[in-house]
This record gives C-alpha cells, structure tokens and sequence, in this order.
C-alpha cells in the first residue's frame, strides 16, 4: 500500500490526509492479520515459483495451471496467470528462426577442388573457409574462419555485424 511503503519519506497522517483515508482505518488495516485468500495465494504462488522453475523457466501461465491441477492444487486458469503478473513470473519466449542464408543469388560460387578429399601432405596446401552467425544480445554476429587442413588451425578470421560483399 502506498502509506506503508512511503511512511519513511512522508508523516502517515499527511497522507492519509492528502488521500483522504481516515488515519484510523490504515491503522486498523495496518493490524488486521492476512485474510483465508491471501494466504492462500502466498502459498499458490510459492507452487507457482517451483513448477516454473521446474519447467526452467518455459511454462506460461496455461501449462503451470494445468501442472497445478494434475498435482492436485485446485486453482483457477485466470487466478494463477494473475499471481505470475503480480509477482512478474513469465515464461521465457521460443526465439524465431531467422533465415540468413540466401542460397538463391546471382553471385559466382567457388568450385569444389577437393571432392571430398579432406587431407592434406603439406601446411598451406589447402584452407578452407566457413562462415558461421552467432545471436548475441546486440543482433546477429557474423565469423568468417580460415582453416588450414593439413595443421587443423585457424590461419585467419574475420567477424562484422553483416554479410554485405564489397567489390
């Protein structure tokens, strides 16, 4: 409540003015004991905690509702997704696919030279190359590797924020 947890800032019987509450309603609020419900959702949302962790952070408020009930704990779909807004649980969102390869242009493409032969006799005979992208919190990372066959080391690399090619 708004009185309770500004009372350090602000004199209580300021507010209760300014809000127009009667001082002695927030006291005897201030020492009512906790109702039946609330409780009971104190103890619901310590299930909720744990099924949600159990599911390691996947299950949204549907799944959690339904793992409650096949547990035994009676509860309502709209009362366990209200405790998890309250108390800011959400499951953690599938992140999308994003296509970054276009296999479908009109630029040249490097022969096979190789045929599948993957040795070689003498360093710097034959490098191969890849390109990878890593997600990161920033957007996607683009690392562009060198590798020598015949020592199985990175001769070279290369990362950026895109895949534009310069000519």
């Amino acid at each position: 409540m708004f009185i309770e947890a500004n009372s350090i800032e602000f004199p209580v019987l300021r507010m209760c003015a300014v809000l127009g509450v009667k001082s002695g309603s927030y006291y005897a609020w201030q020492s009512r004991p906790e109702s039946k419900r609330q409780i009971e959702n104190q103890l619901l949302t310590e299930k909720i905690r744990t099924t949600h962790k159990m599911s390691r952070g996947t299950y949204g408020s549907p799944r959690i509702h339904v793992a409650l009930n096949e547990a035994g704990e009676k509860c309502g779909l709209n009362r366990v997704a209200r405790l998890m807004a309250v108390e800011q649980i959400v499951a953690t969102k599938r992140k999308k696919y994003v296509m970054t390869t276009d296999s479908r242009h009109s630029l040249p493409i490097a022969g096979n030279y190789l045929n599948r032969v993957f040795e070689a006799e003498k360093l710097n005979e034959v490098w191969l190359v890849d390109i990878t992208y890593i997600w990161t919190d920033e957007g996607w990372l683009y690392l562009a590797a060198v590798l020598d066959m015949c020592s199985r080391r990175i001769v070279g690399w290369a990362m950026d924020d895109n895949m534009r090619v310069f000519y």
